[in-house]
């Protein structure tokens, strides 16, 4: 089976579910994902205006955050991602990736910004 399919996903009742790949494959996917996250970290470090510009085209959810908070999220996704492939575990961006995208949701919906801003 694992010859033809890149990954197979063994759901669990009673706990998370399980991917089995070969190993080979899981190495590859993981050095690309660490020389991504290299490779935006300093191409934001150098010019933070090239991922200002196109990272509403690859999340476009962005749009919907404040001026304000997208440059603050740029900057953290930027940390995030560099913080990520020195440890080498992108589970830490995530989550941030998470938590920006809920930020926007909020923002999106005026009724929720103002049960969640209300004090």
């Amino acid at each position: 089976m694992l010859r033809t399919t890149p990954a197979l996903r063994l759901s669990r009742r009673d706990a998370e579910d399980l991917v089995l790949m070969y190993a080979e494959r899981r190495d590859s996917e993981y050095e690309v994902v660490m020389v991504t996250a290299r490779l935006l970290a300093e191409l934001a470090a150098g010019e933070p205006e090239v991922l200002q510009r196109i990272l509403p085209r690859v999340l476009p959810w962005t749009l919907y955050l404040p001026a304000q908070d997208f440059e603050l999220m740029v900057s953290d996704f930027v940390n995030a991602a560099a913080a990520a492939a020195d440890l080498g575990n992108v589970v830490p961006l995530a989550h941030r990736l998470v938590t920006w995208k809920h930020t926007a949701e909020v923002h999106a919906d005026p009724d929720l910004y103002t049960a969640v801003t209300r004090s």
